[in-house]
């Protein structure tokens, strides 16, 4: 067991970050720096499961290194890396994948539901939970800030951990516990076919990015989807996307002043998404000149990638050698 408490998660360079990634899992990232030893990286191999451009891939990994960076997360209190730069993660892959059975990846709903969308069935995409498996038991992480639509993912992560330990009758993996935070999931801005709320993905293509700004930012907000009720009507403030990404930002006090003008009628949904769209410059407005500036100093940015990685790497090679020395190779 390591002495520290040590905190991990990641996030996917597949598209450029939104609010459902702010709210779902940066947000947390940034409060629990200071709880332990804290490691974040960016996911760009699990990428590669959509993604087939390495241009694209490398520019997508970088600003969502910028984003972070921008958003709170600091280098001096914790490790930031890019997921591809910690080699022993994939040859710990193929150590779980040997202790791992079909069955337990044939549950994984996240692979199911990215087929039905249409997404190819590539053994990336069915083996991505040993991946991220792989990316957690690597540090010998204890805790996992991560979003709800997580969970099974990470009770995967414990199941091969323990079929991993059981095989070899050893205690090196513990068993990591998932932290999640107060937004169970964060709404997209439409809602599917039956009308329900679904959540902000970028492959729903129903998302509103971080750092959006100006005519392409307030586009986003006011296109979001309302229904047809008349402007003098009552509404009900839950069944309504805009005040549903409201709350997210506002106080309770905040929330419950729009919610009585939604009940009271001659409130449009107009107004709510200027509201919105305010609360939203409001909260990212000041972080925009931060990320041009770390933007503009690459070489800066790089030097904090290396410098996670370094730290990574000791790790990783840490438990890998024990795994080595488990496992007879």
């Amino acid at each position: 067991m390591t002495a520290e408490k040590r905190i991990l998660s990641g996030i996917q360079s597949s598209g450029v970050l939104h609010l459902g990634n702010y709210f779902g899992a940066i947000k947390q990232y940034i409060e629990m720096q200071d709880e332990g030893e804290a490691l974040y990286f960016i996911a760009n191999y699990h990428a590669l499961t959509t993604i087939q451009d390495g241009e694209r891939l490398r520019d997508l990994t970088r600003n969502a290194v910028l984003d972070l960076l921008a958003l709170g997360l600091d280098p001096q209190r914790a490790v930031i890396f890019r997921q591809s730069d910690v080699p022993q993660v994939t040859e710990l892959t193929w150590v779980l994948s040997c202790v791992t059975t079909k069955g337990l990846l044939d549950r994984a709903t996240s692979y199911k539901d990215k087929v039905q969308r249409g997404l190819t069935p590539n053994v990336g995409l069915y083996t991505y939970p040993v991946l991220m498996a792989a990316d957690i038991l690597i540090y010998r992480s204890h805790v996992v800030p991560v979003g709800k639509d997580q969970k099974q993912h990470l009770e995967m992560t414990r199941d091969m951990a323990t079929y991993f330990n059981e095989a070899f009758n050893t205690d090196l993996f513990p068993l990591p516990e998932p932290r999640f935070n107060r937004f169970t999931r964060v709404i997209g801005t439409s809602k599917d076919a039956d009308g329900n709320f679904m959540k902000m993905s970028k492959s729903y293509g129903n998302t509103i990015d971080i750092f959006s700004e100006g005519k392409k930012l307030k586009k986003s907000v006011m296109s979001i989807q309302t229904d047809s009720t008349p402007l003098e009507d009552p509404k009900d403030p839950e069944k309504c996307i805009v005040f549903n990404l409201y709350r997210l930002f506002a106080t309770p006090d905040e929330q419950e002043e729009m919610a009585a003008r939604y009940r009271a009628g001659n409130y449009g949904y107009g107004d709510a998404k200027k509201a919105l769209l305010e609360k939203i410059n409001e909260t990212f407005g000041p972080l925009r000149e931060k990320r041009r500036e770390l933007e503009a100093d690459p070489d800066y940015v790089e030097d904090v990638l290396q410098q996670g990685a370094r730290r990574a790497r000791e790790l990783a090679s840490e438990t890998m050698n024990l795994v080595r020395e488990t496992v007879g190779v």
